[in-house]
């Protein structure tokens, strides 16, 4: 077996599944892109998952089988599927409602109040059943590590700014110094001129 990303050939076998599993077609087909399939050469397609991201989460849904005695070896296939997608999107944590014992050997568990708040709202209606959820990586951890980055940022910013403010005032009152200079040397030069004018110069 192998798993591909599904493409709009795979509609009519996808469409079953979806129908068996007591899922709407018609809305998962206008999602097609969120899925993956698992096949072999003499049955074709034999299962499906979805996977959205989101940020930095990613929900697993709508998974089917035409015959469940693969399942498990295809759970195994799009698990590795599903790591590599995480990693590549900087994914943190994976949520489903997908019940199979399986998910739960990987990592999965009920999210209880304080995680669950951490579910990205727009997946709230996601079909029925308990949230199970994987931490792929230690998100306060990772957000702790992002603010002292920002503040290090922030305070470079902070004196960079101020080192630039420093040479600007210093330009300004060298502008100020020479602009004074010239005017004086300016002035004594004009007055120079008033009293040693040539006095032959009108006849």
């Amino acid at each position: 077996m192998r798993v591909r990303r599904a493409n709009v050939d795979d509609l009519p076998i996808l469409k079953r599944l979806w129908e068996e599993m007591r899922l709407n077609p018609d809305t998962l087909e206008s999602r097609l892109t969120e899925f993956q399939v698992v096949e072999n050469l003499e049955s074709g397609v034999l299962g499906t998952i979805g996977i959205l991201i989101q940020n930095q989460h990613a929900l697993l849904h709508s998974e089917g089988y035409s015959d469940f005695s693969v399942a498990d070896p295809a759970r195994g296939l799009f698990w590795d599927r599903i790591q590599t997608l995480a990693s590549n999107h900087g994914v943190f944590r994976l949520w489903t409602r997908e019940q199979s014992p399986f998910w739960k050997k990987f990592g999965f568990h009920p999210a209880n109040p304080e995680v669950l708040a951490r579910l990205p709202a727009s997946w709230q209606d996601e079909g029925p059943g308990i949230w199970l959820t994987h931490e792929l990586k230690d998100e306060t951890q990772i957000n702790a590590a992002l603010a002292r980055h920002s503040d290090q940022l922030q305070a470079q910013e902070a004196i960079q700014l101020e080192s630039i403010s420093k040479k600007v005032r210093s330009l300004n009152l060298f502008i100020t110094i020479a602009g004074f200079t010239i005017g004086v040397v300016g002035i004594a030069w004009a007055v120079y001129l008033m009293i040693h004018r040539n006095p032959f110069a009108g006849r």
